[in-house]
């Protein structure tokens, strides 16, 4: 039951950690901190998109997701029919070495949450003081969304409780033969304590000044003022024309823009 579980566990978290939201995510904040490195080296918001990169990258370097896989293809697919039948499980050495990568993939992606929120809340700073609009209009997008892909899809309580399995499971594993292969670190029982925050109110306070900015909106209206009444009207009326006359001559063989400067 408990090899089941763990197996189940380990599943889980490996799709979570190599799913495509993540990696995503990863691959826009490099490509952005590419095209403005040259610009902005000394750019506080960009200083904090790197440590957002930075842990991530740590995060991808630790091959947590490879560390996962194998241990699932140590664990034997069907449990034993028998009470006293023998199983194969896990050594006491594999179990502490995904042990302690869970610990401390547990650390970076709650020093990137963290990193985050930071570079989140500096990014509409700078873009109230009508700084590199672009740049922070794009990284507090892409930081919103990666703080959210990790935070709804559960990531970092999906691998506390691959821990809490993992614990349970190394503890029956060396009571049954002492073989340690970590020396010199104490495996905690409790995860929470090692953390030393607890995850749930911590991402509640970071969603809470994500959300309570100070006019994280104000500056569209200040830099895209509301359109005339009449100038709204003849706009929608030449956007109309020229799509109904897009449409009718279908035969045109260049592409046709159809769109409308901006007043």
């Amino acid at each position: 039951r408990l090899l089941s579980a763990l197996r189940r566990r380990c599943d889980v978290a490996g799709k979570l950690l190599s799913g495509p939201g993540l990696a995503a995510e990863g691959r826009v904040l490099r490509a952005v901190l590419y095209v403005y490195h040259s610009r902005l080296l000394r750019h506080r918001p960009y200083l904090a998109l790197q440590q957002v990169e930075q842990c991530l990258k740590r995060l991808w370097k630790m091959n947590l997701v490879g560390c996962l896989e194998t241990l699932v293809e140590l664990i034997p697919k069907k449990n034993a029919s028998k009470a006293h039948a023998k199983c194969l499980v896990p050594s006491q050495p594999m179990l502490e070495t995904v042990a302690l990568k869970v610990l401390g993939g547990c650390k970076l992606i709650l020093r990137l949450l963290d990193c985050c929120c930071k570079a989140f809340l500096l990014s509409i700073k700078h873009l109230c003081s009508k700084e590199f609009i672009l740049l922070n209009t794009v990284a507090s997008g892409l930081l919103s969304r990666l703080w959210f892909v990790i935070q709804y899809r559960c990531v970092l309580q999906t691998l506390m409780s691959l821990y809490s399995a993992l614990s349970t499971m190394l503890h029956l594993v060396s009571e049954t033969q002492q073989t340690p292969y970590i020396k010199g670190f104490t495996f905690p029982s409790d995860i929470g304590d090692f953390l030393g925050v607890n995850v749930s109110s911590e991402a509640k306070k970071q969603k809470a000044k994500m959300l309570t900015t100070k006019k994280t909106t104000s500056w569209m209206k200040k830099f895209f003022p509301a359109m005339p009444e009449a100038v709204s009207k003849v706009g929608k009326k030449r956007k109309s024309e020229t799509c109904t006359s897009a449409v009718k001559n279908h035969s045109i063989l260049c592409p046709v823009d159809i769109g409308e400067t901006v007043v």
